[in-house]
């Protein structure tokens, strides 16, 4: 069992996500949407979508330094362990809480807002459920662990060595299997979410508009009132001259 999830299923993952998005790309260009519901309701969307994205925009910093550079660079930059697991979980909790309370907001303005609602597609149940409870795991690991409720677990020593290792094809699926349950959760409930990325309208993620800085500008020319003052009024259903 430990070999599946932890030796299998982040290629299965992987596979999905690298396969759904090319798909997504040649075959659904019109579906890559966010599908907006601005339109339906603005109050709760302008506070629950700043929180949302920026926080996640932290979150995945922080996972990124967590998770890819070892602990001896650290130390060689003289950072003690201390000092590291202090600045870890006070930014990666405010920044967790942050994209809970946000991803919240979103999830109570889509069940409220009867519009919203009606433009709420089945795979979005699934995506936010996933999004919302890999949030929570990740909050309640950050504090279990940090307040010495999983033993003392140190996630460098264990989490961040396997996942370094599937990049070696050489995954260390002994390593999580020795983790603490709430870490396992959110690992697992982590590569569900990215199963799903091309398959739902979290898709948009990877959609940049890098065209709008090389494109020429929309010229507007103003028409002389005079023309129009001596031009005859035209039926609606004519052709403009």
């Amino acid at each position: 069992m430990d070999l599946l999830l932890w030796g299998v299923l982040p290629y299965v993952s992987i596979a999905l996500l690298v396969a759904g998005t090319v798909w997504r790309a040649r075959y659904d260009q019109f579906g890559w949407t966010t599908r907006s519901s601005q339109s339906h309701e603005s109050r709760l969307l302008r506070i629950g979508s700043p929180l949302f994205h920026f926080g996640m925009l932290f979150v995945v910093v922080g996972h990124v330094v967590g998770l890819l550079i070892p602990m001896d660079w650290t130390d060689a930059l003289g950072l003690s362990d201390h000092a590291y697991h202090l600045l870890a979980v006070s930014t990666g909790a405010v920044a967790g809480l942050a994209a809970a309370t946000g991803v919240g907001i979103l999830v109570y303005r889509r069940f409220t807002v009867p519009a919203v609602r009606g433009a709420t597609l089945r795979g979005d149940h699934l995506m936010y459920t996933f999004l919302l409870g890999a949030m929570i795991l990740g909050l309640t690991a950050t504090l279990l662990n940090s307040t010495g409720r999983t033993g003392g677990y140190n996630y460098r020593e264990g989490v961040s060595i396997w996942f370094r290792s599937l990049f070696a094809l050489t995954p260390y699926y002994g390593l999580m299997a020795g983790a603490p349950l709430v870490f396992k959760l959110h690992v697992l409930f982590g590569l569900t979410l990215f199963a799903l990325i091309p398959y739902s309208r979290l898709v948009h993620m990877f959609s940049a508009p890098l065209k709008y800085l090389a494109r020429p500008y929309v010229v507007y020319r103003r028409r002389d009132p005079g023309q129009q003052a001596n031009r005859p009024p035209r039926r609606g259903w004519e052709r403009p001259s």
